[in-house]
Formats: structure tokens, C-alpha cells, sequence
């Protein structure tokens, strides 16, 4: 089980999936070959499988930083007279590391034990052409290395010592495990590719980030990280690579947060957008026209979360067998609020879409009719009950915050209608819903906690008892 605090751990993406590896080398969270895909390596959560380049215990201090701009991360081991240089980073699909000496010497310690299925595997492990292959299940992996290991108990290990100027690459990828057998990495592909992540992440950063107002540093930072929670492949941005990590010691909420939550994406676009990386928006959009499909045709509600693929039965189940992060369970599978009713997604899509408009101006046709729909839907909707942003687990109920941000929220929320009227909706239908959600939601939301600080603000009605012994503090207009 990992003692590392979650603070100190390092993200690494291929914008594909994402893993989590600490200052001490040891790579702790590794999913195969999307971010929802069961971990290959786990042990963040309960000792189920890691792979660690990093030298013996004691004498050494680990520094750590990201190559800026991108997410390649650059670890260095100092001892008291000799230093070691370790690069992590991520290629698409494949975990690459790069170790190398560059005064004196230095013992390295490398340890890899796969266990795909969240632990339920130990895999066979086996030496085939400069590569260990592991199989178990339905999950075949391949560490590509030029060391030689000992295999015992479904763990490969070893220790070497390099030299100045001596240098090792390893990596690990998933195979088809019906397909023919994988070809080795070597140590020459291993370097061109971890080049090739660096150059393509300048790449983006050139491309996509131009501000120059306060913090520059932080948000570009911020958005490379936003980035590398973007699955490529379909525009979709998960909340986090990893599920199961408690909210609280001993709260027992511990979600799978490996999912795109529409309001959640929404608004991130919208971040983006003030940080000059609007190119995404159009990728968004699309996605989520797609998984939408016909559900808002058919008259049903806009899901509050989708899978990276637009996946929408994401049913939620426990893993008994794992006992969590530092014993703080249940790990947890899927998320069954992606069932739940939350109105105020409507609004978070339609106020992105009107934020960033001047990127929309090519939409197919199948998004247009998609962002026509959910204006449509708002305005005949808003009125309903829901289980709110704070997905409580129950029965819905009237939340007045929520029914006025269905349209975008009070004030200047409502300039969605421009949006919506730029894609032809019914404008009566929108123009009278904005106006009966001011007169309806107004007087409501002033009663139960609207324009109070966040702090303070009730969720419903029914709350208004235990918030009246609360000081009301108003928030500027």
C-alpha cells in the first residue's frame, strides 16, 4: 500500500490516459489503454501493482520538475558525492522512462509488478527478445529492457549500477492478446520518442497559449494539465485520471471520477478559452453531440456525465477485495450519479457554447440540432425537480438555484439566448421561459439562499430552517 501523500504524486499523460508516479520514481497508478480502463498498475490504491526506476534507499534525495511547457517530467536523484539523472514521461499508450548517469556512479533499483484488473490478475511473467511479457486475462503487457531480471512471485526486479555517461530506456505497453507477438522498444526508440513528447507538447503550447496577464506561468501550467486530461481521440476531458481517493479520512466518499461531467467540461472550456486555447471547443461539442445521439428527441434528460468514449451506462460497483488508499474504502467502480437529473447542465453547455461562439461557426449539422435541442429542453424543463450540483443520492427536490441556472442562471446567464437564437431555436419558447424563471426564481432564490455567500447558501427550501441562525452575507452584483 503507497504512504506517499496524494500531493506529491506527478502527473503523466498521452492525452489517452494517465498515470501518477511519485519523487521517488515508483509509478503507482497506470491505466491501460484509456483513463477509465481498469489499472494495470495500482498500487495507489491497495498495493495492487507498480513499476519503480529509482536507487536503493537511504543516501539519496529525489528533485523533480516538469520539462515546461508539457507534461514531461524530469527526475534527478542526488547523493552525497555522485548524482543520478532520471526523465519520466508518457508516449500514447506506452509508458516511457529514461535513465541516465551523468557523473559518477549510481545503483539503481528496478522493480515492475504488473496487476491488471485492480489487483485481480498476477500475470505470468516470462523473458521473450528483450522484453518481459506479461499475460493474465485479457491483458497482455510487454516492459521493453536491455536489463536482465529476476522473475519470481508475478515481479520482475533487479539492481544495476550505471556509470557516468551510462543510460537505460524502458517501456511499457499494452498488447492485443490475441494478436501477433509485440516488437521490443529499444533503447534508441525509447529516446527519439521521449524527444518526440517534448517537442509535440511545445508544439501545443505555441499553438494554443498567448496570455500574458497576471500568473502567466500558472495558467499556462494550468492548461497543459487541463490538456493532459483531455482524451484525444474524442474531445472528451475526464475530472481526474484516477478513481477511489477519499474526499475525507474515513468520509466513505470515494468516487470514480474518471468521466466527463458536462457542466464540469463545460466550464473548463470556458477557462480555456481565457487562456487562448479555444481549438478544443469545436472537438467538445461534437463529442457531445454524439453521445447524446437522440436521448433529448426522445424526451429524455441530458445525462450529467458521459465515459471518455461517450459511453452512458457507467453503473457503479465496489471492488470488496482492495481496501483503498491508506485503507480510506471503498474503491469504487463507474458512478451511478451519471443516472441522477441535474437541470442546470443545460445552461453550463449553452453559456460555453455562447462563450466561445466565434469558434463554433463551422458545427456539423448534428451538433447544431444538438445545442437547438438543449435550449429547447431548458426552457420546457427548468421548472422540475433535480438532485442538484451536490448529487445527493435520493429523491429530487426543488432547488430554486438550480431551476435559474438551467437557461445559464440569473443575470447575465441568460445571454444564452443569444447563443440559441444564433442556431435557430424556437425564440418565443426561450424568451418566455427566461422571463418566467426571473419572476418565478428571483423572490425564491433571495428566500433560500441565492446571492448569499457560497458558503452559506442552502441547497432547498427545506433547508431554510438549519440556515436561518446563519449571518447573510450578500455578494456584489
Amino acid at each position: 500500500m503507497s504512504d506517499v501523500p496524494l500531493g506529491e504524486h506527478a502527473l503523466l499523460s498521452d492525452c489517452g490516459t494517465g498515470g501518477l508516479m511519485t519523487a521517488a520514481g515508483s509509478v503507482d497508478w497506470l491505466c491501460l489503454p484509456r483513463f477509465d480502463s481498469p489499472p494495470v498498475l495500482g498500487r495507489l490504491l491497495d498495493g495492487a501493482g507498480w513499476a519503480s526506476w529509482r536507487p536503493p534507499p537511504g543516501g539519496f534525495t529525489a528533485a523533480w520538475r516538469y520539462r515546461s511547457p508539457g507534461l514531461v517530467l524530469e527526475t534527478t536523484a542526488l547523493g552525497p558525492r555522485e548524482r543520478g539523472h532520471e526523465l519520466g514521461r508518457t508516449a500514447p499508450g506506452v509508458l516511457l522512462r529514461q535513465v541516465r548517469c551523468t557523473r559518477g556512479s549510481v545503483p539503481l533499483r528496478v522493480e515492475y509488478a504488473p496487476r491488471p484488473e485492480f489487483g485481480l490478475v498476477h500475470p505470468r511473467l516470462e523473458v521473450s527478445g528483450g522484453a518481459i511479457l506479461s499475460q493474465g486475462g485479457a491483458t497482455v503487457l510487454v516492459l521493453s529492457t536491455e536489463v536482465e531480471m529476476d522473475l519470481a512471485d508475478a515481479t520482475a526486479s533487479t539492481t544495476v549500477t550505471l556509470t557516468r555517461g551510462g543510460e537505460l530506456g524502458f517501456a511499457v505497453a499494452q498488447c492485443d492478446p490475441w494478436g501477433p507477438a509485440p516488437q521490443p522498444w529499444s533503447k534508441r526508440r525509447v529516446r527519439r520518442r521521449l524527444r518526440a513528447t517534448e517537442a509535440g507538447w511545445r508544439s501545443w503550447s505555441r499553438l494554443h497559449q498567448r496570455y500574458n496577464g497576471p500568473f502567466r506561468e500558472l495558467v499556462h501550467h494550468s492548461g497543459v494539465v487541463l490538456q493532459g486530461l483531455t482524451y484525444a481521440r474524442s474531445g472528451a476531458m475526464v475530472a481526474a485520471p484516477t478513481t477511489s481517493l477519499p474526499e475525507g479520512v474515513g468520509s466513505g466518499r470515494t468516487w470514480d471520477y474518471r468521466f466527463t461531467w458536462v457542466r464540469d467540461a463545460s466550464m473548463t472550456l470556458q477557462g480555456l478559452f481565457i487562456a487562448a486555447c479555444p481549438e478544443e471547443a469545436g472537438r467538445f461539442f461534437s463529442f457531445l453531440s454524439r453521445a447524446v445521439g437522440t436521448q433529448l428527441d426522445r424526451g429524455l434528460d441530458l445525462q450529467i456525465m458521459y465515459g471518455v468514449g461517450g459511453e452512458r451506462d457507467l453503473s457503479e460497483q465496489e471492488i470488496p477485495r482492495l481496501s483503498g488508499w491508506r485503507g480510506c474504502g471503498p474503491v469504487r467502480v463507474g458512478n451511478q450519479a451519471w443516472g441522477q437529473r441535474q437541470l442546470d447542465v443545460y445552461g453550463a453547455v449553452l453559456d460555453a457554447a455562447y462563450t466561445l461562439h466565434a469558434q463554433l461557426s463551422d458545427l456539423a449539422a448534428g451538433t447544431r440540432m444538438f445545442l437547438v435541442a438543449a435550449v429547447e429542453a431548458a426552457a420546457t424543463r427548468w421548472r422540475e425537480d433535480d438532485q442538484g450540483i451536490w448529487e445527493m443520492r435520493g429523491q429530487p427536490r426543488p432547488y430554486p438555484a438550480q431551476q435559474a441556472d438551467v437557461l445559464g442562471g440569473p443575470g447575465p446567464g441568460h445571454r444564452d439566448g443569444r447563443a440559441a437564437r444564433r442556431h435557430r431555436p424556437r425564440a418565443p419558447v426561450v424568451r418566455r421561459a427566461r422571463g418566467t424563471a426571473r419572476d418565478h426564481c428571483g423572490p425564491r432564490l433571495e428566500r433560500s439562499g441565492g446571492g448569499i455567500h457560497p458558503v452559506l447558501r442552502v441547497r432547498h427550501p427545506g433547508c431554510l430552517r438549519a440556515a436561518d441562525g446563519h449571518r447573510r452575507v450578500r455578494t456584489p452584483r
